[in-house]
């Protein structure tokens, strides 16, 4: 009895598995196409190997793999964000953050700012919240790239536990099945009474 009760129970616990595998199996696809799509409606090459030339040999390296070829993977995107927008980013700024060059450009005076030097940080200001704003959204896609590659992973994961306790189930049946025909061949048959 005992074993009919597990191997039921672990047939659910397969058929919960299933469902769960093929919800993780769409959300896997259903992800990687958002990420190549929207990524692809922005039109973004990666840069060539002249454009990275001057960059850090770690910038360089992080995107040789991808040179020429459209941004449309989450992978590019991170490349891209950190080693080629961020890379610009700090050269320009000297390595100063958005906020950094902000504060300074709101700290100047009105005649201060109309100035070539205030009109210069204003400008450096403006790209670097443009280049955050860019970076942001590709370490977007590159999150959500992450995320549906983990649900991949966790749907063959589901599915190979599905199938563990489908075979588990079925030999628990199985084995139950035995041993009820053993215990019904060992129970002596009742002897009528005899008036």
């Amino acid at each position: 009895m005992l074993d009919k009760l597990t191997s039921w129970v672990g047939l659910a616990l397969a058929a919960v598995l299933l469902v769960a595998g093929g919800l993780l199996t769409w959300a896997n696809a259903f992800v990687a196409d958002q990420v190549d799509y929207q990524l692809g409606m922005q039109a973004i090459t990666m840069p060539t190997e002249e454009a990275i030339a001057g960059l850090s040999d770690t910038d360089r390296e992080a995107l040789e793999p991808f040179v020429g070829s459209p941004l449309d993977t989450g992978a590019e995107a991170k490349a891209y964000a950190d080693h080629y927008i961020l890379a610009h980013m700090n050269a320009s700024s000297d390595g100063r953050t958005y906020q950094e060059v902000s504060g300074e450009f709101i700290a100047l005076s009105d005649a201060e700012k109309a100035s070539a030097e205030g009109q210069a940080l204003g400008g450096l200001r403006q790209s670097l919240f443009m280049g955050n704003t860019l970076r942001g959204l590709l370490l977007y896609g590159y999150a959500f790239a992450t995320i549906g590659m983990i649900a991949g992973y966790a749907a063959i994961a589901a599915f190979a536990g599905a199938a563990v306790l489908l075979v588990l189930a079925l030999l628990g049946l199985r084995h139950g099945h035995r041993e009820e025909v053993k215990a019904r061949a060992v129970t002596p048959a009742a002897v009528p009474a005899t008036a």
